[in-house]
């Protein structure tokens, strides 16, 4: 699994240096990954780097407890300063990450994370300002392997549309879910 899938050309956004592939081999950087505050941050730094009280801002959340989720995700190599800047007085950190993506197993805090991210985005569509909103589902009977095929092409897609210019004042959201199902097929019309 991937928190996003490399494909294609790398993406112009963020604008700072990173690897492009990070695989999770240690339970601690999965108990940092999969926390909501934490993946929210590791999701905004795909866009730029960022100090803590822009993290603050966006999250609606006080600086103390983003300084504590990006000390968690920098502890686990999955975060780290890319640059400082003088701000009057003070020295400005600017955070970032580590990899583009980040591959993982189905294990740990990583356990019923597909699920996770589908019913989040339900409860975003649900309370969803008015305007863009298209969503479809269709079911095919085809081999693991195809799947497997359909779930990468998805990925590279989902990687293309977060690798836009950052533009606009509305923040979009691209959600997939390619999984097997319980419904039964259609008998051989020859069975019928």
């Amino acid at each position: 699994m991937a928190d996003n899938k490399p494909g294609g050309a790398p993406p112009s956004t963020p604008d700072y240096e990173l690897d492009e592939m990070l695989e999770l081999d240690d339970p601690a950087q999965y108990r940092a990954l999969f926390e909501d505050t934490r993946k929210e941050i590791v999701s905004l730094l795909l866009e730029r780097a960022a100090t803590t009280s822009e993290l603050a801002e966006v999250l609606g959340k006080p600086k103390g407890t983003v300084g504590h989720h990006l000390k968690v995700l920098a502890d686990a190599g999955l975060v780290r300063v890319v640059r400082t800047e003088r701000v009057r007085a003070l020295e400005a950190k600017y955070y970032g990450r580590t990899a583009r993506v980040f591959l993982y197993q189905r294990e740990h805090e990583a356990v019923g994370e597909e699920e996770r991210v589908l019913a989040q985005a339900a409860a975003e569509i649900s309370h969803a300002p008015g305007g863009e909103l298209t969503a479809n589902m269709r079911y095919a009977r085809i081999s693991p392997e195809r799947a497997r095929e359909w779930a990468h092409r998805l990925n590279d897609l989902v990687m293309e549309f977060a690798s836009q210019p950052a533009e606009g004042d509305v923040t979009y959201a691209l959600v997939f879910g390619v999984y097997a199902t319980e419904r039964p097929p259609l008998r051989h019309q020859e069975d019928a």
